[in-house]
């Protein structure tokens, strides 16, 4: 997934209605300002009342589900088109204080919460300023599992750049 791969999806999605805040590593690299490693997907949060319409668009534009990946739908909606390029839609719903909630179990007794606050950080990508989650709630997602090196990678960047709590293998 390349700069040009991702201004020209969110420029898609921008010119069909649908806001979108940029999350994983394309993220990170946003609130760094630059490209720091390859990306092999896209992930961006979205009001989940307009999941349909940006699957639509995506469609549209070559890229189809990929009903393999779990989880799927309700906490995401994988998409995928023929040059292997990934868009890992992460749908919110919204309560009235701004916060995002991320069902993340079909029985709706999980979520994740995405703070208002958390939603208001602007990064740049391919020179352009890009919405995205802020370094604190992109720290946070990573810190409930195992880290890959790109996990690893990219916590040391909102570390060491963007000043994020350190957990403790980085102090």
């Amino acid at each position: 997934m390349t700069v040009e791969d991702v201004t020209r999806i969110l420029d898609l999605l921008r010119a069909h209605g649908v806001r979108v805040w940029v999350d994983g590593g394309w993220g990170v690299d946003a609130l760094v300002g630059e490209e720091t490693r390859d990306h092999s997907d896209l992930d961006l949060a979205l009001d989940r009342d307009d999941l349909d319409r940006a699957r639509a668009v995506l469609e549209v534009h070559g890229f189809t589900h990929d009903p393999v990946i779990q989880p799927g739908v309700p906490a995401r909606l994988v998409m995928r088109d023929g040059e292997r390029r990934e868009v890992d839609l992460h749908p919110l719903v919204f309560d009235e204080a701004g916060d995002g909630w991320q069902q993340l179990s079909e029985t709706g007794k999980a979520w994740g919460r995405y703070p208002a606050d958390c939603l208001r950080a602007s990064g740049v990508i391919g020179g352009r300023p890009v919405p995205c989650l802020s370094p604190e709630l992109q720290l946070r997602f990573r810190l409930g599992y195992e880290w890959s090196p790109h996990d690893e990678h990219d916590i040391r960047l909102l570390v060491e750049r963007l000043s994020a709590p350190a957990p403790p293998p980085f102090r």
